[in-house]
């Protein structure tokens, strides 16, 4: 029964993180970058305290270092990081990207957490950054070499990513994941909020395109981020960092579909090889 949960949690997540990016590239109509990444916090933020405020109590003291952690590496930064790099590059190539977390997440347990590690799982890592490189470098349109530094962003948050699957693995496996995802966003609250202040958001938040824009961010921040941490420890809880991390699988094949049909975007012949080269190598660095 276990077994079989951990597979339905993992679907779901793709499902839903797959259509995260279509909700960033609407977001990003009406509000920048910055701003957006902090919409996304404090709408998550805010749904959390009110579900899950009785939790906070049962957070140790020395738990929550962390849970400070956790919250930097696994949410904080990479939306910031998301965002910016989505004001420049197609979503598919983005979810694609993200594809690197069981990588990292593995380099990082064998690096800083003891995770054992088989001759097979080296050559994933080997070859899911030859994909990577192929799908930076071999762009069109918005996707071009030109704005490879935005890319380099998503890898980046993949990192980020695959440290904190580590951190909750080994120190916060005991919590219950609405704990972990309360004390997270907690933490969060009052940095995204003065980023936001000082972003200007509140000179520009009655315009129309504004308004629009936080029904996506909202839709994002609450069920992309906010309830979906939640499930996402629980993934981890239930089998590995890696297994975990490779939602990112599914991730990029929602994103992609909706993409294609919704926001026009196509990946060039060479990110296609890519993409598949990425996968290939996640395969092999995160199976049994």
């Amino acid at each position: 029964m276990e077994n079989n949960k951990k597979w339905y949690l993992l679907f779901f997540l793709g499902c839903v993180w797959g259509s995260s990016f279509l909700l960033m590239k609407l977001g990003l109509k009406g509000v920048n970058p910055i701003q957006m990444g902090s919409l996304r916090i404090l709408f998550a933020a805010a749904f959390l305290v009110v579900v899950g405020f009785k939790h906070i109590a049962k957070i140790p003291l020395h738990k929550w270092k962390y849970i400070a952690l956790t919250s930097m590496f696994g949410t904080f930064l990479p939306v910031y990081l998301f965002a910016t790099a989505l004001s420049k590059i197609d979503g598919s190539v983005s979810s694609i990207l993200n594809s690197l977390t069981p990588l990292f997440a593995l380099i990082f347990g064998i690096l800083f957490f003891k995770v054992d590690v088989q001759r097979r799982q080296i050559f994933g890592v080997v070859i899911g950054f030859v994909g990577c490189i192929l799908l930076i470098l071999f762009g069109e349109g918005e996707n071009t070499t030109e704005n490879y530094y935005y890319a380099l962003l998503v890898v980046l948050a993949s990192v980020f990513y695959g440290i904190n699957v580590n951190l909750i693995k080994k120190y916060l496996s005991d919590l219950k994941p609405l704990t972990i995802s309360t004390g997270n966003f907690l933490i969060m609250l009052f940095p995204a909020l003065m980023i936001l202040y000082f972003s200007g958001f509140f000179e520009i938040a009655t315009e129309p395109k504004v308004i629009t824009s936080l029904g996506y961010i909202a839709i994002l921040g609450i069920v992309g981020t906010g309830f979906s941490n939640i499930l996402f420890f629980k993934l981890i809880q239930l089998s590995s960092p890696v297994f975990a991390s490779s939602v990112t699988y599914l991730i990029p094949v929602v994103a992609i579909l909706l993409g294609y049909f919704v926001m026009d975007e196509t990946l060039s012949f060479v990110q296609g090889i890519g993409a598949l080269v990425v996968l290939l190598g996640v395969y092999f660095s995160s199976r049994k």
